[in-house]
Order: structure tokens, then sequence, then C-alpha cells
């Protein structure tokens, strides 16, 4: 019985497995943040296509948008932004904040 259990499983190289986990560790932030952006703009009844590289002011975020955005990253992503990360330049759209949440992560989450 053991045998069967053996034959029926794949090994797969470490490097292979730790690349394919990073790429969707990457994807699924991005979504994550994506998800918790739209959430922002329902709460304020703003109807705007978010991509990646969409300015988060140019789709209708103000600061106080920016406040709950930030709230509501640090809740999606069980993490506390340091105060000097918060800035507008992190703030600037998907893509920055995806960047920002893969440092704070570790070096091994992207």
């Amino acid at each position: 019985m053991q045998s069967a259990i053996f034959a029926s499983t794949t090994i797969v190289p470490f490097h292979a497995m730790y690349g394919v986990e990073m790429q969707y560790l990457s994807a699924s932030v991005q979504d994550r943040v994506l998800f918790v952006v739209r959430s922002v703009l329902e709460q304020n009844a703003i109807t705007a296509d978010v991509h990646p590289e969409s300015r988060l002011v140019d789709i209708g975020l103000d600061s106080m948008d920016m406040v709950a955005l930030m709230l509501k990253v640090e809740a999606e992503f069980d993490l506390t932004l340091p105060q000097p990360e918060i800035t507008p330049e992190n703030f600037q759209s998907v893509k920055t904040l995806e960047r920002l949440i893969l440092n704070q992560l570790g070096p091994g989450a992207g």
C-alpha cells in the first residue's frame, strides 16, 4: 500500500516550486490591493476603472480616502505600515502599494 502512495507522488525541485510560489504571492498581493481600492471607491460611490498603474488621486480618492485605504491595507495584510513609509509616493497607485506591501512582508515575499 505504501508503494502506491509513493508511486503517485511527484517530486518537484524546490527552486521550481519557490519561483511559482513567489509569482503567486505577487499576483495575490496585487489582486488584494485592487480589491481594497475598489472597496474604498465603492464606499464613496465612485465609479472608476482601476488598473495597477492608475493614479489613485486621478480615480477620485482624496486624503480621507487615502487614510481609509491605509487602514484597510493594514487590516487586509495584517500588518502595520511604518510611519516613514506612509508617503504620497507609496500611495500613488496599486503598483506602488503592492511594492510597499511586498517590502513589508519581507525579503522572501517577492
